[in-house]
């Protein structure tokens, strides 16, 4: 007896993505002798974070994968749990439904849409800038917050978007002449707007961006990925 790999048939372009999420989770978490179309509904986070860490990098063709801290992001925002540590995590199960079903708080999307949209940008538009560890990418914008607060004026980092489905965003520190400090976001960048000017060159057109988090000059981290045509013109 021969089995293929899953197949999921669709009528309609924007079936797509659910179409990925049901063979993602076949592939991932069906026993090989199970009853044909039987799949555990819940599975270990762990297991999981082994999963996107997989299909992250296959589908970006990247060797950098995720990091401890970006599957601590990854578990706040499937649980909805800003509370628990990155050991409570580990313990938990998460469903079909957190995964593929249910609409993340406050948003339009589920985990997996979100997740799929931060994949195909990233393809697309970022994979040297994440090779390169240029992007932290999965944090929240409160820990950004944390971060950069206590940060010299112009420091920055690069996250995706919580609000929009394949999007990535520049976040940065003001600080004020009495000391204060305040930590802008900037409207995300989505793969449109990226294929019209790279984000090398946005962040090389920001005046106020200075070093990127922690404390390297922009041109040191970012100034391979300058067009040279603009590099030239100044």
């Amino acid at each position: 007896q021969v089995l293929s790999l899953p197949i999921v048939v669709i009528v309609h372009g924007n079936q797509d993505n659910n179409a990925k999420a049901t063979v993602l989770w076949d592939n991932a978490f069906s026993e090989i002798d199970r009853v044909p179309f039987v799949v555990a509904e819940r599975v270990p986070w762990e297991k999981m974070c082994d999963t996107l860490n997989l299909k992250f990098m296959a589908e970006v063709q990247t060797t950098k994968g995720l990091l401890k801290e970006h599957y601590f992001f990854l578990a706040q925002k499937i649980f909805n749990d800003h509370s628990a540590s990155l050991e409570d995590f580990q313990s938990r199960n998460v469903s079909w439904a957190q995964f593929n079903k249910e609409i993340l708080p406050g948003r339009g999307f589920t985990f997996w849409q979100w997740f799929d949209g931060v994949l195909d940008l990233t393809k697309r538009c970022l994979k040297s800038y994440w090779s390169d560890r240029l992007i932290i990418g999965f944090i929240s914008k409160q820990y950004v917050c944390k971060l950069l607060s206590t940060e010299p004026d112009g420091t920055f980092l690069l996250r995706f978007s919580d609000s929009e489905i394949g999007g990535v965003t520049i976040a940065h520190v003001i600080r004020g002449k009495d000391g204060s400090s305040q930590v802008e976001n900037i409207q995300p960048f989505s793969a449109k707007d990226l294929s019209i000017r790279s984000l090398g060159d946005r962040i090389r057109d920001l005046g106020q961006l200075r070093n990127l988090y922690p404390n390297t000059p922009k041109d040191q981290a970012f100034g391979s990925h300058y067009n040279s045509e603009w590099v030239g013109a100044d």
